[in-house]
């Protein structure tokens, strides 16, 4: 009968471990910060999917996709939001095309903030000066310290979701990111992770020092949005 191990013979676990992989759907829910299961991909298996896999789902199921902690996870975007987002990104290119500053990239402009952590913000700019050699990235996947990082909110988006990514995008050195949320009307414009100006459609969209002289206000933004065959 095997002898059982006393406390002091037993091994310690290293403090540079990694955390244990989730054992029950509630805990990758949980690890996940609250992430739906409906935009959670099961192939490959949770904690083993890779840049590679991002881009072979984008390939062969045009299925667009961030990458968390080993887990490939559906972005979140409705008909509805992704007007928005592109409307976001006409503003954005026509100044851009005055004022040539960097570039814009819409809802499927995938970014590595960090090794194994992609994500995909609606709409994103980053100044020449911030990108690697002052030339537009080749690669499908580039390593940015983006400028502007924008957000349109769904239902499907949860706090914990958002307030994570918030403290993913200043980590990484993103100077300021906005979260739209069409269903208010509204607009918040963060510096830090706890730091934020709500905008209702009587405020604009400013650029400051990362875009100076971009000025986008908010009722122009979702009348845009909303314009109809006979408007």
């Amino acid at each position: 009968m095997p002898r059982t191990l006393t406390r002091a013979e037993k091994p310690k676990k290293s403090a540079d471990a990694p955390s244990a992989s989730p054992r029950t759907v509630a805990e990758l829910l949980e690890q996940l910060d609250g992430i739906p299961a409906t935009r959670i991909r099961l192939d490959p298996f949770p904690g083993t999917a890779t840049e590679a896999d991002v881009l072979r789902v984008l390939d062969q199921e045009n299925v667009i996709c961030e990458l968390i902690e080993g887990t490939l996870v559906a972005k979140a975007m409705g008909y509805a939001e992704a007007r928005l987002a592109g409307m976001l990104l006409t503003f954005l290119n026509l100044f851009l095309m005055r004022r040539n500053l960097g570039l814009a990239a819409g809802p499927d402009g995938t970014v590595k903030l960090t090794s194994g952590l992609i994500r995909i913000p609606d709409v994103s700019f980053i100044s020449w000066e911030k990108m690697p050699g002052r030339k537009q990235p080749k690669e499908p996947i580039p390593r940015l310290a983006l400028d502007l990082a924008v957000e349109v909110l769904s239902k499907s988006n949860s706090r914990k979701e958002m307030n994570r990514k918030l403290r993913e995008y200043f980590a990484s050195e993103v100077a300021v990111v906005w979260f739209l949320e069409p269903r208010k009307r509204t607009a918040r414009v963060f510096t830090s992770p706890t730091r934020c100006t709500l905008l209702t459609e009587a405020d604009a969209l400013e650029g400051g020092e990362i875009l100076p002289g971009f000025y986008l206000p908010l009722h122009e933004l979702f009348a845009a949005v909303g314009r109809g065959p006979d408007e």
